[in-house]
């Protein structure tokens, strides 16, 4: 199983998110000897802002592009084939300020592309490219957003996660959340911690899963998972 593991939080030995994606791949790795790891630190990586030139780029017909396009889209082309050549996709970051780090913005607009992680069908539907990977995103919360919290309604990350990959073909993910991580309250912090690990435990098992020695597709259930930098 190829994995595309990418972390987005400012922070590195401090970071929750970091610490449980690789607390996630190495519970994984207890249930399947074959996972390869491509890994992507976009605080130490990060893809360029779209700028016009991308703009342009992005939307001439590939066969009608200059050299100077291809060369602007590049990066952005070497995004998309790792995306694709994945069999699984594991995104840990941060909730900041409601939504997501700008980092992971960039990437989603450099990933999100016409004829090569989505196509239009012949009826003009789109037709996302990620159907067939399974998805898990680890996020981190210093606030309380489950539901029946006076925060829930602050919880911009969850919603942008969802239309951007479900466009893609990302059609069910699930949400594990390990929340509130603030300071304030060690207990509620160690729990929401403690929380993420059980089902991160459960989702390692299910991805471990095979079929006949093969990966099972019936298990390709997506998955997201909510908890602080």
């Amino acid at each position: 199983m190829k994995i595309l593991r990418v972390d987005a939080s400012a922070k590195r030995e401090r970071s929750n998110s970091r610490a449980l994606s690789r607390y996630f791949l190495e519970r994984l790795r207890e249930q399947r000897d074959d996972i390869e790891v491509d890994y992507l630190d976009l605080t130490l990586d990060t893809p360029e802002h779209v700028d016009e030139a991308f703009a342009i780029a992005t939307y001439t017909a590939a066969h009608e592009r200059t050299a100077q396009m291809n060369a602007r889209l590049a990066a952005s082309d070497a995004l998309c084939a790792r995306l694709l050549a994945a069999d699984a996709l594991v995104f840990a970051m941060p909730m900041y300020n409601w939504s997501m780090p700008s980092v992971f913005k960039a990437f989603i607009d450099n990933i999100i592309r016409t004829n090569l992680t989505y196509r239009f069908a012949e009826d003009g539907s789109v037709v996302g490219q990620l159907s067939r990977q399974k998805v898990l995103f680890i996020t981190s919360r210093g606030a309380d957003l489950r539901p029946g919290s006076p925060y829930e309604r602050m919880d911009a990350l969850t919603p942008a996660l969802k239309a951007a990959f479900g466009f893609l073909g990302v059609a069910a993910p699930t949400f594990v959340d390990a929340q509130p991580l603030q300071f304030a309250d060690q207990e509620a912090r160690t729990e929401a911690l403690e929380r993420a690990r059980v089902e991160l435990d459960a989702v390692a098992k299910q991805w471990g899963q095979r079929v006949s020695g093969r990966s099972s597709a019936s298990a390709s259930a997506s998955v997201a998972c909510t908890v602080i930098g």
